[in-house]
């Protein structure tokens, strides 16, 4: 019978729930900033729809295991809960959720937007400052979760 390490598990959902966060995250940008560009309604929309499904399904599942199995991680190794990379990467990643909250809920309201204009209607401009407060969030959790991963990776002292 195989032996199976739970520390060996809780590593594995942790990278893959890491790997789920920043590459969902990573795809729904793609994806709404190339449909923001496009002329087509129906692409908006479906792009919107998608966007907020994905973050439903994929993304909150996997921002709720991250800290869960970090947590056990640090504590399973005996690392220092204080020590300063670790530290660090709880305010990175704090701030990351800070900005995905706001996100998901702008998501949501383009979503509504979209919903109610016809394909003939010119997006409010409503439409055009959410999104870009959008992008503008996106970019401060993109860059910390690179800095997480970094953090993760190398372990500086």
């Amino acid at each position: 019978m195989v032996d199976i390490d739970p520390y060996l598990i809780v590593r594995t959902l942790h990278i893959i729930s890491s790997t789920i966060v920043f590459g969902t995250g990573v795809g729904i940008a793609f994806f709404m900033f190339r449909s923001y560009f496009g002329a087509d309604h129906a692409a908006k929309l479906y792009a919107v729809r998608t966007t907020v499904l994905a973050d439903y399904i994929f993304t909150l599942p996997a921002v709720i295991i991250q800290p869960v199995t970090g947590f056990w991680l640090v504590w399973q190794v005996g690392y220092d809960w204080t020590a300063p990379w670790l530290v660090i990467t709880y305010v990175i990643y704090a701030i990351a959720g800070a900005c995905w909250l706001p996100v998901v809920w702008i998501q949501i309201e383009l979503k509504k937007i979209l919903e109610s204009v016809s394909e003939k209607t010119d997006l409010p401009e409503r439409y055009h400052s959410l999104f870009k407060i959008w992008f503008i969030l996106g970019c401060p959790a993109f860059i910390g979760l690179v800095a997480v991963f970094f953090l993760m990776v190398m372990k500086p002292v």
